[in-house]
C-alpha cells in the first residue's frame, strides 16, 4: 500500500461519518451513511497531466474521483477536461472529503479554485475561458482582448508567491488573489510590476476587464 493511500485511510478513520477500505493499488472505497459509496484513486503525482488522468480512468472501472494527495499537486487543463468529460471528480483530499459528504464526488472539482473558476465563466464581459492549469486561465473578452490570469490562494500573497507563480506557470498578465479575506502585500504588487503583471483582488479584476 503506497504512502498516500495509508495517509488517506488514516485521515478517513478520524471521520465520524465515513470509513474507507483499500481496494487495490492507489484505489480506495469510501462508505458514508446515507451517501453513495465513492471509489477514489489517491495519486502522489506532483503534476496530473492528461496521460495520468487517462490511466487512472482506464485502469479503474467505475472511478468516481481522482485525488491529488500532495499539497503542491498541479492539475493540467487537458487532464481536468478529460476527467470532467468522463464524470470523474478531481482535486485535493479536502475536496474529496467534502464531495463524499455532499454526495457529488463524480462532479466535484478542486475546492480551492472552484468558485474563482465559476466567477470567470459567469462574468458577462468574458466570451471564452481556456483553463490551462487548475490555477491559470486564459480569458478572451467580447472586445477581443485576451488576458492570462494566474490565481494565488494565499491570505496575503508575498513577492515570492508572485514570482513562484510566474516561474512555475510562465508569464501572466494578472496575478489574482482569490482568497476572499486576504489582501496582497505591497511587496507582492511591486514584484508583479517588476515582472510585468498586475496583482489584484476580484473587484479590481472586474474593473480591469471592463476597461479592456
Amino acid at each position: 500500500m503506497n504512502w498516500q493511500v495509508k495517509y488517506a485511510l488514516a485521515n478517513l478513520s478520524k471521520e465520524t461519518r465515513s470509513t474507507g477500505e483499500h481496494v487495490e493499488g492507489d484505489v480506495i472505497r469510501i462508505m458514508t451513511h446515507d451517501r453513495p459509496d465513492v471509489l477514489a484513486a489517491i495519486t502522489d503525482a506532483e503534476t496530473v497531466d492528461l496521460e495520468t488522468a487517462k490511466q487512472y480512468g482506464e485502469n479503474t472501472k467505475g472511478l468516481d474521483f481522482l485525488c491529488g494527495y500532495r499539497k503542491e499537486c498541479v492539475w493540467e487543463g487537458e487532464a481536468i477536461r478529460h476527467l470532467e468529460d468522463s464524470r470523474i471528480g478531481w482535486g485535493s483530499f479536502g475536496t474529496l472529503g467534502s464531495a463524499v459528504l455532499d454526495g457529488n464526488a463524480n462532479t466535484a472539482s478542486h475546492k480551492i479554485y472552484k468558485f474563482s473558476d465559476r466567477l470567470l465563466r459567469q462574468y458577462g464581459r468574458i466570451a471564452r475561458v481556456d483553463r490551462e492549469f487548475d490555477r491559470v486561465h486564459r480569458v478572451t473578452l467580447r472586445s477581443g482582448a485576451e488576458f492570462r490570469i494566474g490565481m494565488i490562494a494565499a491570505y496575503e500573497p508575498t513577492a515570492d508567491e508572485v514570482r513562484s507563480l510566474w516561474e512555475r506557470f510562465g508569464a501572466v498578465d494578472i496575478a489574482w488573489n482569490i482568497n476572499p479575506n486576504g489582501t496582497p502585500l505591497p511587496e507582492a504588487r511591486a514584484a508583479g510590476r517588476e515582472l510585468g503583471c498586475e496583482v489584484m483582488k476580484w473587484d479590481e479584476l472586474k474593473v480591469r476587464l471592463s476597461k479592456a
